[in-house]
């Protein structure tokens, strides 16, 4: 049975934020007994799968963190290490985007996302794995493919493949992971945590390595949406807002087909929590809110592939260097013609006004993905005994990034096989803080935040 992390004496980077801080607040620990146990944990098979480079520079913030403790000077995250994925800038970071061609040249500043972080005292600890510029397969070249944590022989998610597998497997209590069609939500699903992808510009993407300018996002993955909360405020300024009565939608049609049944029983489970707790529900038709999926969907893969292809053309000289999945998305990227482009582009436009402006509750709520985690050996997901291929990932979290809209995964159960499964909370532009406080409610009345590997 999973275990619910309740039973057992949590070591420090066992424990998310908040009880970290804690911790911290009462010396219980302090900052550099965290960073030791995370590079003994660090150095542990299969953990360090997750790990592409522990940052040297940790150990002096940790001490300084530590000083700042014992001297009452603590700023807001003071003393929290979190990981980095591979494709976002760390002042002397190796920041190798899963792939040969980056070499082994450190980064020579932060990204702003890690240098607001290290102002609220937080640490960059270490680089995390990615697929190949976060567009691979599961099996980068460079580094390979980091196993779920719950069962080895599945993946993890993509692209954040090491930000999932990190905070899943306790090693950090926090990772940064970006989000094109779905890697936040995705990983975060399959490994069993919490993971938020932020309305479209509101965290800066900046210093991070290009995939689509259109559907870029940065955000925070951890072990609940109270943490999450305290991240969003170093990394934006978020401000977290009370539960209020809320009137949540439950979006029908493209996001129920093609999902097992034991995840649609972990969405009807969460529907009758949120009633319970107080919130209106009530049914909403996905083709009168947001239109044709299947040509929204297929717009999100033609402006992602065809910008892919664009950014990518710089390594073409070296492409039998690249990884195969990667190389393929590439080549239809290529492929797409420019009135293609222009097209989703403006059905993008066209879908975000119409959202908009049809929303008419304050949250919607969707099944995570369609079912476990997906199989590493035939690279396929298990829906109701039919074997779908890794191509329906994206299926209910693209058009997320596509509007721009904030898209947070919570943990929501577990599957026919007992691995995590997860729910999706959809807001507005800017209902960030309204879709953790949903989070929060959840994770206030279940466990499923709490099992852990």
């Amino acid at each position: 049975m999973p275990d619910d992390g309740r039973d057992g004496a949590a070591t420090a980077p066992a424990q998310g934020i908040e009880a970290l801080l804690a911790g911290y607040r009462s010396g219980e620990t302090d900052p550099e007994r965290t960073l030791a146990a995370i590079h003994e944990a660090a150095g542990i098979a299969p953990a360090g799968e997750a790990v592409i480079d522990l940052l040297p520079s940790s150990a002096a913030a940790a001490a300084d963190s530590a000083r700042r403790w014992r001297e009452g000077r603590a700023r807001p995250l003071e003393g929290v290490p979190f990981g980095v994925k591979g494709i976002i800038d760390v002042e002397g970071g190796l920041v190798t985007c899963g792939s040969y061609l980056t070499g082994d040249q450190p980064a020579k500043a932060d990204a702003p996302v890690v240098a607001r972080l290290r102002d609220a005292g937080a640490i960059p600890v270490a680089m995390l794995a990615t697929t190949e510029y976060a567009a691979g397969s599961p099996f980068t070249p460079r580094h390979g493919p980091v196993t779920n944590p719950w069962d080895a022989e599945r993946w993890t998610g993509g692209s954040s493949t090491g930000s999932g597998a990190a905070v899943a497997r306790r090693l950090l209590p926090l990772a940064l992971g970006t989000d094109t069609g779905g890697s936040i939500r995705v990983p975060s699903c399959w490994c069993g945590i919490t993971g938020l992808k932020p309305t479209r510009g509101r965290v800066p993407t900046d210093g991070v390595a290009e995939l689509s300018a259109t559907l870029d996002h940065v955000g925070p993955m951890g072990l609940s949406a109270r943490d999450l909360d305290l991240a969003m405020g170093a990394l934006c300024g978020m401000t977290p807002v009370r539960p209020r009565s809320l009137r949540i939608g439950v979006l029908d049609g493209w996001f129920e087909d093609m999902v097992d049944d034991a995840v649609l029983a972990a969405r009807d489970a969460a529907i009758a929590t949120f009633r319970a707790a107080g919130a209106e529900i009530e049914r909403v038709s996905t083709g009168d809110l947001l239109g044709e999926m299947a040509d929204i969907h297929d717009a999100g893969w033609t402006i992602l592939m065809a910008e892919l292809a664009e950014i990518q053309s710089a390594n073409a000289p070296h492409r039998e260097r690249q990884d195969e999945g990667l190389r393929a998305r590439i080549a239809r990227g290529e492929a797409i013609v420019t009135a293609d482009y222009i097209k989703a582009l403006k059905l993008r436009a066209t879908v975000i006004e119409r959202a908009a402006a049809r929303w008419g509750v304050n949250l919607m709520l969707t099944p995570g993905l369609g079912g476990e985690a997906g199989c590493l050996d035939t690279l396929t997901i298990d829906v109701n005994g039919r074997q779908e291929g890794f191509d329906m990932i994206s299926r209910n979290t693209m058009i997320w990034d596509l509007t721009g809209f904030p898209a947070l995964m919570l943990p929501a159960g577990f599957g026919r096989t007992n691995l995590p499964v997860g729910i999706q909370i959809v807001g507005l532009p800017g209902e960030d803080a309204l879709c953790l406080a949903a989070g929060r409610m959840y994770q206030n009345a279940t466990r499923h935040h709490l099992c852990r590997p």
